[in-house]
């Protein structure tokens, strides 16, 4: 026994900060080994999770340790630490790790285990674990204080339209509002992403769009083509465009498509020409093959169900069709049954309970972090005019209405929430500094706000230099409802207009649709690629959902879906991960740390080495530190640290009970104890094979995303979900 546990100390002392080294191991995959440079070789295991509340995740992982002329030595570490994300690369990095406990089977000196186990705590404190984030939040399945809460969102259904001829849908952010062009003395539409123009002195309004010119005296009616365009509105157009160039379905557009023109909330349904239903293998259900949109048709109720913005509506009708909101749980029964290879997977993310919702769900409890630099992370806020706050009914907060950024008002306080870092001030223009302390008052905030979202952005710790930040996907307008997520929450928004345009967050208008392996996409009918996207003078930022940028068509073709492949895991345009990306990157000062790989400087001279083992991924404890080995038929062999072994857990146990009643009873309690623990054993297996999946999955689609050509403009975010400043 005692030579055991000093080989075990003088493993330790080999290990340093080194041992997890990011040129080490660039792409982390469990098990890990680590060899010391006398050939002794540790190795750790998919650690299991337990707990995760805030940035901080508690776990245990299977350990063993092999000395070079020894048997191997079994062993569980519990753990804590913090956790850093990157969901860009999708990379998660366990820091400042704590070593809880540790439990070796049969290894029963205590002092001298006490021993080792306070010296693996002091030396693990330095150790960065980088993991996959798929394969992370298949292993939160296992933690049970998880916050899926619904948020209390508006789900009443916007007006939607039905073409079965290409068509537009142009949003306008409210009742018109015009402005004079000081160069040409034309007035254009402010509070919409569209070139609509009016040639004042007939009272007639313009709208261009890819190669077509449109004309009409009512800006919401009566769109027609036309050829005949006043030379000044030409060059004005001319003048006015960003650099974007028409792609492929635009430039082949010989019929100009219909302009549906409207100042509140709307979507659009497009089909190509007659409805073209196909059966959805092993259901009830049909769906519409020759739309872009999600369209499912229930037989047995007639029903057609439309998917928009994460939300259900069913309708018996789709031509004239009188829309209501279907929630999640109540949907029919065989939606749960759509195959995850069917030309309709990708709306399984929608269906509560399948493992596509189930991993949009984890996520949703994900953060992304970043370290800010206390002196050198600034923000510059200006208002329209004198400083203008209105209190949010039932709260104790307050928040700037004439500003492009989230400004609030608490116990005489300022604070500023950009790009999901606080700042705090003694006045509303500042000087600003970054905050440490998040008030509780946010939380009071209701959906009904335009500021709700703030309520997703939190500081977790401080130090004299640094603040540690991060915020969960509510921050960029996604949202749980009913066992699924959702984009947006329903509200409309009152923007802003003086001098300036403030636009507020959307939700409907722009056909988001959610891929869990690229984040919320966004896609309407023919419309945005051909609509030259952000072509607009004067503008300084962009409306509509945060994250949806112009020239992005690369999932759907013609009114056509492309089958599983293109609409599913392809995503549904390039760029889509654009809608998650980390917003902290928007950030040009002040951000020392954005989930990326950041690891402490060690000695050099040491020549451990950690590398990535081609040994199966087979090994387990249970929430007692014992470890088992799963084998091929799924059994569970327990390894103990004895050369008796324990019994396997396996799918056949025998009935060893004796004929005396209470031995019979004792029998029943363990082998209901065995059958419990093999259970959840197998839970962590089937888990690890669902992350596998989903990671490879997302290289995949990150790959792809990566090789497409960016064939629009990408303008800067303005405020969280809803835009910039335009004059």
């Amino acid at each position: 026994m005692k030579s055991i546990i000093t080989f075990l100390l003088s493993i330790l002392l080999l290990f340093n900060t080194n041992v997890f080294s990011q040129d080490d191991v660039p792409k982390l995959s469990w098990p890990i080994e680590i060899e010391s440079k006398d050939g002794h070789v540790t190795t750790l295991y998919q650690p299991q999770l337990e707990s995760f509340k805030n940035n901080l995740l508690e776990g245990r992982m299977a350990v063993t340790i092999k000395p070079k002329e020894n048997d191997i030595i079994f062993g569980a570490v519990w753990f804590r630490a913090t956790m850093s994300t990157d969901f860009d690369n999708r990379t998660v990095v366990l820091e400042k790790m704590q070593i809880l406990k540790t439990h070796f089977p049969e290894l029963v000196d205590e002092e001298k285990t006490k021993n080792f186990s306070d010296l693996l705590s002091k030396e693990i404190e330095s150790w960065n674990l980088e993991m996959s984030l798929d394969r992370l939040l298949a292993s939160m399945d296992e933690v049970e204080d998880l916050n899926k809460l619904s948020d209390q969102i508006n789900n009443n259904p916007p007006e939607i339209y039905f073409r079965t001829k290409p068509a537009v849908l142009m949003i306008i952010d409210g009742e018109p509002i015009l402005k004079t062009d000081d160069g040409s003395g034309l007035e254009f539409v402010v509070n919409t992403p569209f070139f609509i123009v009016k040639d004042s002195p007939n009272s007639d309004y313009y709208i261009l769009g890819g190669k077509f010119w449109y004309h009409s005296k009512d800006i919401l009616n009566g769109w027609k083509t036309t050829e005949k365009v006043p030379s000044n509105i030409k060059k004005f157009a001319e003048k006015s465009k960003q650099d974007a160039e028409l792609d492929s379905i635009s430039q082949a557009m010989t019929e100009a498509p219909e302009l549906i023109v409207v100042d509140k909330s709307a979507e659009l349904i497009t089909v190509d020409g007659k409805i073209d239903y196909k059966p959805i293998d092993g259901t009830n259900l049909l769906y519409v093959s020759n739309s872009e949109n999600d369209i499912v048709m229930d037989i047995a109720s007639q029903n057609h169900y439309v998917l928009l913005a994460g939300r259900w509506y069913f309708s018996k009708s789709l031509e004239d069709g009188d829309w209501k909101f279907q929630d999640p749980k109540d949907l029919p029964a065989d939606f749960v049954k759509i195959p995850d290879d069917s030309d309709m997977a990708s709306v399984r993310t929608s269906i509560p309970g399948t493992s596509e919702a189930e991993t949009a769900l984890l996520e949703q409890s994900i953060p992304q972090t970043a370290e800010i630099d206390r002196k050198t992370a600034t923000v510059e806020v200006s208002y329209d005019g004198n400083p203008k706050f209105e209190n949010i009914e039932g709260t104790d907060v307050s928040y700037a209405v004439n500003t492009d950024k989230t400004v609030m008002l608490i116990k005489k306080k300022y604070y500023v929430v950009d790009d999901a870092v606080w700042f705090i001030s003694d006045k509303a223009t500042g000087p600003w500094e970054v905050c440490v302390v998040r008030p509780d008052e946010v939380d009071q905030i209701p959906p009904e706000a335009p500021v709700y979202n703030v309520k997703y952005a939190y500081i977790y710790d401080s130090s004299p230099t640094v603040v540690y930040v991060g915020y969960l996907p509510g921050y960029t307008n996604c949202y749980v409802y009913n066992g699924v997520v959702v984009y947006g929450t329903g509200y409309y928004y009152q923007p802003w207009y003086g001098t300036y345009y403030y636009p507020r967050p959307v939700t409907w208008g722009f056909g988001v649709h959610y891929n869990p392996w690229t984040g919320w996409g966004f896609s309407v009918g023919f419309s945005y690629g051909w609509m030259s996207w952000s072509f607009h003078p004067h503008r300084a930022g962009y409306w509509g959902p945060r994250g949806y940028y112009g020239g992005y068509r690369h999932g759907y073709h013609h009114g056509y879906r492309h089958g599983y492949n293109s609409g599913y895991r392809a995503g549904y345009a390039a760029g889509n991960r654009n809608a998650h990306r980390n917003v902290y990157n928007n950030r040009s000062n002040g951000v020392k740390r954005s989930g990326n790989i950041n690891r402490a400087n060690g000695s050099n001279n040491v020549n451990n080495r950690a590398r990535t083992s081609g040994k199966a991924n087979n090994m387990y404890t249970d929430r007692s530190g014992n470890v088992y080995q799963r084998d091929k038929s799924g059994n569970y062999n327990s390894k103990s640290n004895r050369k008796a072994q324990q019994p396997a857990i396996s799918q056949d146990r025998k009935n060893n009970a004796q004929s005396n009643t209470q031995n019979r009873d004792r029998t029943n309690q363990q082998r209901q104890a065995s059958q419990n623990q093999k259970q959840q054993l197998d839970r962590t297996h089937q888990n690890r094979n669902q992350g596998n999946q989903n990671y490879n999955r997302s290289s995949q689609q990150m790959q792809r995303s990566n090789s497409r050509p960016n064939t629009g403009s990408r303008p800067s975010g303005g405020r969280s979900g809803g835009g910039g400043r335009r004059r």
